[in-house]
């Protein structure tokens, strides 16, 4: 079952349950994929990295307009929000937690060799391939900057 059908059959449930917060969520990703597949070249299909990519900058959309809204102090706001956020992160891979991220950036470090913050960009390409889905790009980089300092 692929992204769109699983929207849709969760879609259905929301609608069925009257959750709205739900709903509203299932709706966004249901309109990126529709403007995801009506792309120039896309040929009405979307591959799973893609899907992938799709969903990680949804969320980061909304983290970067809940961290806004909370220092506006729109509670209402941020709610809504957090809500789309947990019903988007439903259809990513598991994320990496702290400990795990920094065990794989070091077997990366030491496949490519790196030695200094001046290589971060090498290490960076490798670890954003090897870790799509499972972490996004901030966390990646914060925690290379960390490793390659010392």
């Amino acid at each position: 079952m692929n992204l769109e059908e699983k929207i849709m059959t969760e879609m259905k449930e929301a609608m069925k349950a009257r959750n709205e917060a739900a709903l509203r969520g299932l709706r966004a990703i249901k309109a990126e994929i529709l403007k995801a597949k009506t792309e120039p070249g896309a040929d009405g299909q979307i591959s799973s990295d893609s899907e992938l990519k799709m969903l990680q900058k949804m969320i980061k959309q909304r983290k970067d307009a809940l961290e806004i809204f909370q220092q506006q102090h729109r509670i209402d706001l941020a709610k809504k929000e957090t809500e789309e956020i947990a019903i988007i992160e439903k259809f990513l891979p598991e994320q990496l937690s702290d400990s795990e991220l920094r065990e794989i950036l070091t077997k990366i470090i030491k496949e490519t060799g790196a030695s200094s913050p001046a290589d971060m960009g090498k290490v960076m390409g490798a670890a954003t391939k090897q870790l799509a889905g499972r972490s996004d790009g901030k966390s990646i980089a914060a925690a290379l900057k960390e490793l390659l300092g010392k």
